[in-house]
């Protein structure tokens, strides 16, 4: 795996190496030690699954309140999305920050997101599925998130958002 750290530190994105040959490609797309060797959380214990319908849905800005902040590990297997994270740690250099990239399923990318990060996407194509791992259970008293238009943050999007749900769109605007 290839781990590039982005502007906001701590959170990388993890390109497939891959080892070709007439068959195709076989590479690596989790390893503990290379997470250990980057200093990135290595405890998964929970899987999941969002698939999207249409192009144009956006979900987040979401993240857990303390003590249940989780770690994050996103890749898209079907589809695009332009996943989008936030640092909130409140003593970082990066703090109101965003970072947004391209997850799609040709590149094969993959963002790590480190606890005190809000996150979310936007579906670039019609049938688009996204594989989360996370260090933390989901504690549902614990979900928190801010308006993925926040003007504090000003989210660059790619599109407009045509589906966002109703809890996503109550999220109160980023103030501190």
């Amino acid at each position: 795996m290839i781990f590039t750290e982005t502007k906001l530190p701590g959170a990388y994105i993890i390109d497939p190496e891959r080892i070709e040959d007439e068959r195709g490609f076989f590479a690596r797309s989790w390893c503990q030690k290379e997470f250990e060797a980057h200093g990135l959380n290595p405890d998964l214990v929970q899987c999941n699954i969002s698939y999207n319908r249409k192009k144009g849905t956006l979900r987040g800005m979401h993240f857990q309140l303390p003590p249940h902040e989780e770690a994050k590990l996103v890749r898209c297997v079907r589809g695009a999305i332009y996943d989008v994270i936030i640092d909130l740690r409140l003593d970082s250099a990066t703090f109101r920050r965003w970072q947004g990239v391209e997850l799609n399923e040709a590149n094969r990318r993959a963002v790590y997101i480190p606890k005190g990060f809000a996150h979310g996407f936007i579906t670039l194509a019609d049938d688009t599925e996204v594989f989360y791992q996370m260090s933390s259970w989901f504690v549902p008293g614990s979900t928190a998130g801010i308006r993925w238009d926040a003007p504090a943050i000003g989210i660059s999007w790619p599109a407009q958002p045509q589906c966002i749900s109703e809890k996503d769109q109550s999220y109160p605007d980023f103030v501190i």
